[in-house]
């Protein structure tokens, strides 16, 4: 490819990508696969490999780099500040009457915003670019740990808008709870040690040599303040965030201007209640003299601002007694530890019980029955115990032996050579039959309404339901004669089997629990082999060869079926009447469909963008990013843009909203 051509495209590619990445990370409303954003920055690392000369400093491709030896140090051009602490609206208005006084009469505002549990960083661009990241570390100087910067999405390599000369943007990174969560699922299900909490897990992210395994990690990052050398470029603090907005940071929505301490208190009150249901660790409110030019008069300490305080909440975290440890055996045969816990007030509600993970973190807490630790509550996450207070001990304190046998069925329990999870070895194990039939019957699966765990454990129990094809073999009386089962509840449940045979293929793959295989997995699957005994039959590299499938994928999918166990359900399931099959009752599929590629663009009235895309894929088409000579069909909502004129300047066939409406059958 020529270099005029060649340049001409990466820079289409980098805003192609730039525009992906930030309606993923930051507006939370996706318009392609994950596929097709790798596949488009691919084509963007190929370019840039024939021509290094093209490469910059701001392109998608410099997110990830390789391994470091060790980080720099970084001096701070203006110290990182910690802030003064309150933790009682007394303390909030006493900050109210000092911040009076020092205004002398003059009217100011607060800007209130949320306190992130995460860690401090400092981002350093010039002419837009962004040339370094730095840990607060000590306030003065700190860590230089720029290509993990680089790797956080919502951290613009290149500012949207415009800025004369450097600028410092100061920011909060930190774990989302779903990402911490599904970071600690991996590490369970590969027997590892999980993290104790998302901040633990954030701080020690940041500081990893290896910048492409801190990019797997998704860590996020909200800013707070602007810098331009030791000034503030901006009159007030709330321009700070407008300015952020537009430059393509990932802005807190939960912030407010308040014209007074009453507003400020009534804003802590409405954020504390709706604590628990956002998807990062908050600890308080900050709460800052909006005008910066006050900021600048009433100055500092000698350790923290005069202009700004943290209100705390209540702590997420106690100390209680622990009075046992129970073994917990999951679907997949793993022992879990689980601490018994005398009840304690923890963030509003009671807790009794918290979670210890594994062997290996009984051992590194050095945990005893009878000791005294401290807990913490996370959101939804279960509490988790993060220390010993060894000053509180007896010698009373007892030991705790980790079983080798499961608790549970008596086999064996094993754990292999680098792993930290010991497993039942009992493929029958009624516990891993257990968890096995919630799973296959939750709603993203099978979908079977009424089948709840207390029926799963008399079902498992009294012996009527060994695996999931033996839910099909149950009738009315047989479920009517369990305790606390009437025939009408009985009846209803029978219909939800019988009703859960038409399920279809995906959510059937999906009921499974495939290791790496989720919905999204199972639907392309599903999608592609169209039938069961397509899917046994295919091999690793027929399955590999799937995009979005890749290797460790395709090696968990052949195994699975290599299991004659396996094979057998398959075997009964089908005997029972379970559809296995992608069947044109299940999708509607057409010719109209079938391997033609479809593009997006504009808003429609009927469907989200990510409804059309199932539909479409549902029907055996797919969905692209961009309009090329190999596209089908365009479908234009309403404001659609270049992809319109693009479709129109190739003689792709365009679809309006009612079109497509109709080519689904309405």
């Amino acid at each position: 490819m020529k270099t005029d051509e060649a340049k001409k495209e990466a820079e289409e590619l980098r805003k192609e990508i730039e525009h992906h990445n930030y309606l993923y990370y930051q507006k939370n409303e996706p318009e392609i696969s994950d596929y097709e954003f790798d596949r488009l920055l691919e084509r963007l690392k190929a370019i840039e490999e024939e021509h290094p000369e093209l490469v910059t400093p701001d392109s998608p491709t410099q997110r990830v780099g390789g391994k470091a030896e060790g980080w720099e140090t970084f001096e701070h051009t203006v110290p990182m500040m910690s802030l003064d602490n309150s933790y009682s609206i007394d303390e909030l208005r006493k900050f109210h009457e000092r911040c009076e006084k020092l205004a002398d009469g003059r009217e100011f505002e607060y800007v209130a915003e949320l306190k992130i549990d995460g860690l401090s960083l400092s981002l350093h661009y010039d002419d837009d670019i962004l040339v370094a990241g730095a840990t607060r570390g000590d306030g003065s100087t700190g860590d230089d740990i720029t290509p993990n910067a680089k790797t956080i999405r919502t951290i613009p390599l290149k500012l949207k808008k415009h800025f004369d000369g450097r600028l410092e943007v100061r920011g909060e990174a930190f774990l989302p709870r779903s990402v911490f969560a599904d970071i600690n699922r991996v590490l369970l299900d590969e027997g590892k040690s999980p993290f104790a909490n998302p901040r633990n897990a954030a701080s020690g992210t940041i500081r990893m040599l290896d910048s492409s395994v801190v990019a797997s990690r998704r860590l996020d990052l909200f800013p707070y303040d602007v810098l331009s050398g030791a000034s503030k470029p901006f009159d007030t603090h709330w321009e700070n965030f407008e300015f952020l907005n537009k430059a393509g940071f990932h802005v807190n929505p939960h912030r407010e201007l308040c014209d007074g301490i009453e507003a400020v208190i009534d804003f802590c009150d409405r954020m504390e209640a709706r604590r628990d249901k956002l998807d990062y660790d908050i600890d308080g409110v900050v709460v800052k003299v909006n005008q910066t030019r006050l900021q600048d008069e009433f100055g500092s300490t000698s350790k923290a601002p005069r202009w700004a305080i943290a209100y705390k909440y209540p702590a997420m975290q106690a100390t209680t007694k622990l009075e046992g440890i129970a073994i917990q055996v999951g679907r997949t045969g793993a022992l879990t530890p689980v601490a018994h816990l005398e009840p304690v007030q923890l963030a509003g509600t009671t807790v009794s019980r918290a979670s210890l993970h594994n062997e290996d973190e009984i051992g590194r807490l050095g945990v005893k029955i009878g000791d005294t630790v401290l807990v913490e509550k996370s959101g939804e996450i279960i509490p988790q115990v993060l220390k010993v207070i060894e000053s509180k001990r007896t010698g009373n304190e007892k030991e705790f032996d980790f079983p080798d046998k499961c608790p549970v069925c008596g086999w064996d329990a094993v754990r292999p050579e680098g792993e930290a999870v010991r497993r039942c070895t009992n493929p029958d194990c009624p516990a891993k039959v257990k968890g096995r039939l919630g799973y296959f019957s939750a709603r993203k699966a099978m979908d079977i309404e009424g089948l709840g765990d207390v029926l799963i454990e008399q079902l498992v129990d009294s012996g009527l339901v060994k695996d999931v094809a033996d839910l099909y073999k149950l009738d009315v009386e047989t479920v009517a004669g369990l305790e606390r089962m009437a025939e009408k509840s009985a009846t209803k449940l029978i219909e939800q089997i019988d009703a859960s045979k038409e399920r279809g293929l995906q959510r059937l793959l999906f009921g499974f629990d495939i290791r790496h295989v989720g919905e999204r997995y199972s639907k392309i699957l599903a999608n592609y082999f169209k039938s069961m005994d397509k899917v046994i039959d295919a091999s690793v590299e027929e399955l590999d060869s799937i995009p979005e499938i890749g290797e460790k994928v395709a090696e968990s999918i052949y195994e699975f079926f290599r299991e004659e166990r396996n094979l057998d359900l398959v075997r009964r399931l089908k005997e029972a009447g379970v559809v296995m099959e992608v069947e044109e009752s299940e999708h509607g599929a057409s010719e109209e469909f079938a391997g033609k590629t479809f593009v997006l663009t504009g808003k429609l009235e009927g469907f989200t963008r990510n409804e059309a895309a199932e539909d479409i894929e549902a029907r055996g088409g797919r969905v692209a990013s961009s309009v090329s000579k190999n596209t089908d069909y365009v479908v234009a909502g309403e404001a659609a843009g270049s992809k319109l004129k693009k479709a129109n300047d190739l003689g792709v066939t365009v679809l309006s909203e009612q079109d497509f409406v109709k080519m689904l059958g309405g």
